[in-house]
């Protein structure tokens, strides 16, 4: 049998000793972890991030609306407090004053650890007197860490010390580098499997597409925190790849080709990258410099040039017919 199903056997034979229905915890996903809500002071960006023994972690804890707020729910998960909280805060409630009142409504809050941050900064935690220790919070300027079921007491405040301490990096990078400490400060007593990461803006968005700038989850993994930071880095070269696209879609191939490389410095093995910066050379008359890149990736992989016919017809690639034949024939 499991740890965790031990551990679900124990607690539900201690609510029911204590008179509290399984309808009224129990019934809620189970999701012990560590996480962290955050803003940047200088962006107003904020994020959720988050690692835990527990299958798809980033699906029931992490919440997040960009120009409202950020929202962990852990423990015995009561999902609610995600989208419940986000509307109260955009109602005109502060992070204390949401946190608080759904708080008060819970019947199965001793049970709950829950963290609130809004646009203003404002960060409100909460720990349930019964969940399971090595369990509490750290609230700081910004930020708020909480951790239940540790493996000991030292895991919130390495993951506190780390974000004070990583104040040069972006945010997302910020967060991560939180998780990694906790991790190694001892992490789940029970080991780890899921992780995620959820960033948002300062401000509202037009549309719901746009509202999270980074939604990175592991659902199941031997080292989640290592897939999230290589997850982290492949998000930030493929946003290099979305800038050339936009440059190309306005006819600014100096700037595709400096997004393209950009993008390619950082996964230097991808062929999309390498093939869309020597697209973007072809189309700024750098042949000659496109086409020792078109020849390697070829090599590795012939559809790519099966693409390159197909480009000029879709305006992707401005060259003479003499030039696509010479791009063709390597």
């Amino acid at each position: 049998m499991k740890f965790s199903t031990l551990v679900k056997i124990a607690l539900l034979t201690f609510l029911v000793s204590n008179q509290i229905t399984a309808q009224q915890v129990y019934k809620e996903k189970f999701a012990h972890t560590f996480s962290i809500v955050a803003r940047d002071k200088v962006t107003g960006e904020m994020a959720v991030a988050v690692q835990s023994h527990w299958f798809s972690v980033g699906s029931i804890v992490s919440w997040g609306q960009s120009g409202v707020g950020v929202v962990a729910t852990q423990s015995f998960v009561n999902p609610a407090y995600g989208p419940d909280g986000l509307k109260l805060i955009s109602e005109g409630k502060t992070a204390k004053e949401a946190l608080e009142q759904l708080v008060a409504q819970d019947e199965g809050k001793d049970f709950r650890q829950v963290a609130f941050l809004d646009t203003q900064g404002n960060v409100s935690a909460f720990t349930g007197e019964k969940c399971v220790a090595s369990a509490h919070h750290i609230i700081g300027d910004n930020y708020s860490v909480q951790a239940n079921m540790m493996l000991n007491d030292n895991v919130v405040p390495a993951m506190a010390k780390a974000f004070e301490n990583y104040k040069n990096l972006p945010l997302a990078d910020r967060v991560v580098k939180v998780l990694l400490a906790a991790q190694e400060a001892g992490g789940d007593i029970r080991g780890k499997q899921s992780a995620a990461l959820v960033v948002v803006g300062a401000k509202p968005v037009k549309n719901s597409w746009e509202d999270k700038k980074i939604n990175l989850r592991v659902d199941d993994h031997a080292t989640p925190l290592v897939e999230l930071q290589r997850l982290l880095e492949v998000h930030k070269a493929y946003e290099f790849m979305n800038k050339g696209d936009l440059a190309v879609e306005v006819g600014d191939m100096k700037n595709a080709l400096k997004e393209y490389g950009a993008a390619e410095k950082l996964f230097p093995n991808n062929l999309e990258m390498k093939y869309w910066k020597a697209i973007a050379l072809a189309n700024n008359k750098k042949l000659d410099e496109a086409l020792p890149i078109f020849k390697y990736i070829f090599e590795k992989d012939s559809n790519w040039k099966e693409l390159t016919k197909r480009l000029p017809k879709s305006g992707l690639l401005s060259i003479s017919k003499e030039e696509l034949e010479k791009v063709i024939k390597l």
